[in-house]
């Protein structure tokens, strides 16, 4: 079970169902007009992978907990006028449909939330370090949108 926090950011990655319901009770506020909600879904392909059958999200639960929470405080700066945010990501193995992640964002205005909640899902996808691996019926692989490698600033030593 979820424990709802006090604060006006709420950020969890857990192996535990997500409830659209829940968050979307918890960032409608009497100052709100507008509840903006994204479900992200397991679908049956990917990129250049038809079949899938299930995914299974791993993280590094604390780090991808920062990152999840980076996302939200930037979202906060660039857009003014956000009541609530709710941003929580599923780990485990997900099966066909199952709610893997779920950005809900309230505000006084509709542009507001819309306009953060795209915001937060894109920045999220690209930065906070989740993985998935595609299962299919003849196998399974890492996702093909996994993050790459990437160098680092250290002189190489020969």
């Amino acid at each position: 079970m979820l424990e709802v926090p006090i604060r006006s950011d709420w950020v969890v990655v857990t192996p535990d169902p997500l409830s659209v319901e829940l968050a979307m009770e918890w960032a409608t506020t009497p100052a709100c007009g507008a509840v903006v909600t994204f479900s992200g879904v397991v679908r049956d392909h990917s990129e250049d992978r038809f079949g899938v059958t299930a995914i299974t999200y791993e993280s590094y639960e604390e780090v991808a907990t920062e990152r999840l929470a980076a996302v939200v405080g930037e979202a906060r700066e660039r857009y003014e006028g956000i009541e609530r945010i709710a941003v929580w990501h599923r780990t485990g193995r997900l099966e066909l449909s199952e709610l893997s992640v779920l950005v809900v964002v309230s505000s006084a205005h509709r542009d507001v939330a819309f306009t953060a909640g795209r915001f937060v899902i894109d920045t999220l996808k690209v930065s906070v370090p989740i993985w998935k691996r595609e299962h299919w019926e003849s196998g399974d692989d890492w996702a093909e949108s996994a993050l790459p490698l990437r160098s680092n600033t250290h002189p190489r030593i020969n």
